[in-house]
């Protein structure tokens, strides 16, 4: 059997990117620079690196991306660590304290035999934490992207015991806001309603367990490919897609989509 993964190799390489992480800190002039305002929109990208790697299936792209998100906690907890305020041992010590709580199911005698349940019971745990802000929405924050900030809102209700029982009464709501959206008048009022239809369009996504944020995302690469497609498709038949009537850049995507059916 392979040693790969066992936790002596776990641990040298760890400690060989926290000596890289301190040298970097120490040599770069770049890294000497940053402080955690200015790394954190680096960690923010990293992220959406890793979870679009996730989305593909891609595995090589997947532990390249895992890898710079990694040195991103490094980095961030050295930042702490040079001002007295943590380390990452202390990183370490108290998200394993948190997993061990908010996990009574399996370290402790609650039972919850469904991710529903459990979710519920980390949501309610998290409430009663000393120093957490009260209210059902207390510390949800406000710049996440617009569909995770609903997504975290819907969720955060849901766990209080306010939500629909299935699916079926989400699907109604995007039908009944989008009724209100085609009968909207004013630019105030569609700007309104629109909200409506993706604020409820996002509880779909909850109730199906689906990410908006990446199923959004997933579509909009959909659609980039199928223009793109029949923007190919238009240059081989001698066409400039830019010159092409609305209708006929229509038809050339209607064959994008019918190539893409058939492949």
């Amino acid at each position: 059997m392979s040693s790969a993964g066992s936790p002596p190799q776990i641990a040298e390489a760890l400690a060989r990117l926290d000596a890289i992480t301190r040298r970097l800190r120490v040599e770069c002039p770049w890294d000497r620079e940053q402080d955690e305002r200015s790394i954190v929109p680096h960690t923010v990208e990293e992220s959406y690196e890793l979870a679009d790697a996730a989305q593909r299936g891609d595995d090589a792209k997947l532990i390249d991306e895992l890898g710079d998100v990694l040195f991103q906690v490094y980095f961030l907890s050295l930042l702490l660590e040079e001002r007295g305020a943590g380390d990452l041992a202390q990183v370490a010590r108290d998200v394993t304290t948190k997993l061990i709580r908010r996990h009574p199911h399996v370290f402790g005698d609650v039972e919850a035999d469904t991710s529903q349940e459990v979710r519920r019971n980390w949501d309610q745990i998290k409430r009663t934490e000393p120093g957490r802000e009260g209210g059902v929405f207390g510390e949800v924050p406000e710049n996440l992207p617009g569909p995770l900030y609903a997504r975290k809102l819907q969720r955060r209700a849901a766990s209080s015991g306010f939500d629909f029982p299935g699916v079926e009464g989400p699907m109604q709501s995007v039908r009944d806001e989008l009724d209100e959206l085609e009968n909207a008048k004013s630019r105030e009022e569609q700007f309104h309603e629109l909200g409506d239809v993706l604020f409820a369009a996002v509880n779909v996504a909850r109730k199906l367990t689906v990410d908006p944020e990446l199923a959004l995302r997933a579509s909009a690469d959909r659609f980039k490919a199928r223009v793109s497609a029949g923007e190919s498709l238009a240059a081989s038949e001698g066409h400039s897609w830019n010159d092409l009537a609305p209708d006929e850049q229509l038809a050339y995507y209607a064959r994008a989509r019918l190539n893409e059916g058939a492949a």
